[in-house]
């Protein structure tokens, strides 16, 4: 393959990447991470 074959390739893949970052936006929901915790008598 020639480096201008390769680098169309590569180009392609990273077009194609990039659009599927976009659809699938990456984000998701937060949730809490509450969590009950027992404190030492001194503490209270």
């Amino acid at each position: 393959m020639s480096g201008r074959k390769v680098g169309g390739i590569l180009i392609v893949l990273f077009v194609v990447l990039l659009i599927a970052a976009l659809v699938d936006g990456g984000e998701q929901p937060l949730r809490p991470t509450e969590q009950a915790i027992e404190l030492p008598e001194a503490a209270r």
